[in-house]
């Protein structure tokens, strides 16, 4: 099986062109199917709907929270997909399984005074400083995934119309816009600190000290020295900055159809959870205004 899950992966990376922390999600999962697999000493042809859910059972066993096991459940019928779709099956096992219901949580959304604090945290004059603080303002000023921000090349960046092509999942464009605050910090960036970090005639917009693209890693480490030196003892992600800007657009007005734009969301139901914020906001205002709430 593990020749087959190698394939998979292939397709994932080279026709589908997911992203590299999709990939890995995928082959974590799969490698956990294996060890089970190869622990029961079962064939392909026994790979049916009960002992699908054996699995998922040992998976409950061991406490995985449901947001795991409905993840392990995607991957699998992807990969079972797949398996039908190459001749490997005959007849898919997943097809009666079902994901189990998800608590459905809020996003999490920075406030607008710890979110000042954290973005000015790093301003310190120096060139990294510059660079992360510049960081932190793209996240939250365009709403960008992490992936897409270390992705961003100067020839993506129109700066006299104060947008970025950005490519994002599935190799899908989308343009992202940026306002006068993040315009400003561009200019500094490129004065002071973009030409003694690009040693090497990158064409990626953020650089590490040596030069090179930066990582995933490094731009959360950035968050978290922002996180510690602003103060606050809250747990921020990247994430969390996009979360913000979606609903922070919201509460300002925006239509969800123009910040489902801006995302990137495939669909507007996906767009749709950060209007229970924006309400949630509504109802603390009104309960606390309103003489007779």
């Amino acid at each position: 099986m593990k020749k087959e899950v190698e394939q998979f992966l292939n397709v994932l990376k080279f026709e589908k062109n997911y992203s590299p922390y999709t990939v890995l999600n995928y082959q974590k999962d799969l490698e956990d199917f294996c060890h089970f697999v190869e622990a029961k000493k079962w064939t392909f042809q026994d790979l049916d709907y009960n002992a699908i859910r054996e699995y998922l059972n040992e998976l409950y066993d061991k406490s995985y929270a449901n947001k795991t096991i409905s993840r392990h459940v995607s991957t699998l019928r992807s990969f079972f997909k797949y398996l039908k779709k190459v001749g490997k099956i005959m007849n898919n096992p997943m097809t009666l399984i079902s994901n189990p219901k998800l608590e459905k949580k809020l996003p999490k959304v920075v406030s607008y005074s710890d979110l000042e604090a954290i973005l000015h945290a790093l301003d310190d004059g120096s060139v990294l400083g510059d660079r992360n603080t510049l960081i932190l303002e793209m996240l939250y000023a365009t709403g960008v995934r992490v992936s897409e921000l270390v992705s961003i090349k100067m020839s993506d960046i129109q700066f006299q119309k104060q947008e970025i092509r950005i490519l994002g999942k599935g190799n899908k464009e989308r343009i992202v816009l940026y306002g006068t605050r993040c315009h400003d910090l561009i200019q500094i960036y490129l004065k002071r600190s973009y030409p003694s970090l690009n040693q090497k005639g990158s064409d990626y917009f953020f650089l590490g000290v040596r030069g090179n693209k930066m990582n995933e890693r490094q731009v959360r480490k950035v968050i978290d020295e922002a996180v510690l030196k602003a103060g606050t003892k809250l747990h921020i992600s990247p994430h969390v900055l996009r979360h913000t800007f979606a609903t922070h657009m919201l509460n300002e007005g925006a239509d969800l159809r123009s910040v489902q734009q801006l995302l990137g969301h495939e669909s507007l139901s996906t767009t749709t959870i950060y209007t229970h914020v924006s309400n949630e906001r509504l109802r603390n205002v009104y309960l606390h205004t309103h003489p007779r709430a």
